[in-house]
């Protein structure tokens, strides 16, 4: 009985370790997208569900691994919120910080298109990337769980 909460455990330190390699590399994104000034770009954000969907295909994947013949789909589901989540709230606690303190006039210039009679704070934007990587994790999630389900489908004799 103690071998799979072991197992279980053992998966969810590996959720928050792939959580926090993708926290990295999304950070590093847009800072070599700062560098360029293409961050003020909306358009670049597209690559960010290609860095979060291969991080958490590779969470479930690596789980799948060493779960072997204990993996289910629950677990694997959960492996991938987890690791989503954690790299979400990383990146928006570095966002909001980008935003305040290290260039204040960065939400002015990505909303540079809106009328000025809207008063968009940084909140407001903070949690709006919050969402947005909350809901790209349950998605790409729910994908990324379709490759290792086990298929139902019945063998047919030619």
């Amino acid at each position: 009985m103690c071998k799979p909460k072991k197992i279980i455990m053992k998966n969810l330190s590996i959720s928050i370790r792939f959580g926090l390699i993708m926290s990295v590399c999304l950070i590093a994104y847009f800072l070599i997208l700062a560098i360029f000034n293409l961050h003020i770009n909306p358009l670049f954000s597209i690559f960010n569900g290609f860095i979060i969907g291969f991080g958490i295909y590779e969470t479930i994947n690596y789980s799948k691994l060493k779960e072997g013949d204990q993996f289910n789909y629950i677990n694997g589901f959960k492996y991938g919120l987890i690791s989503g989540s954690i790299a979400t709230l990383i990146f928006t606690i570095f966002f909001t910080f980008f935003a305040t303190e290290i260039d204040p006039k960065f939400i002015y210039n990505l909303l540079g298109s809106i009328s000025g009679e809207y008063e968009i704070h940084v909140g407001l934007v903070s949690f709006i990337v919050a969402i947005m990587g909350f809901s790209s994790t349950v998605i790409l999630t729910l994908t990324a769980m379709q490759l290792f389900k086990p298929s139902l489908n019945i063998v047919q004799k030619a």
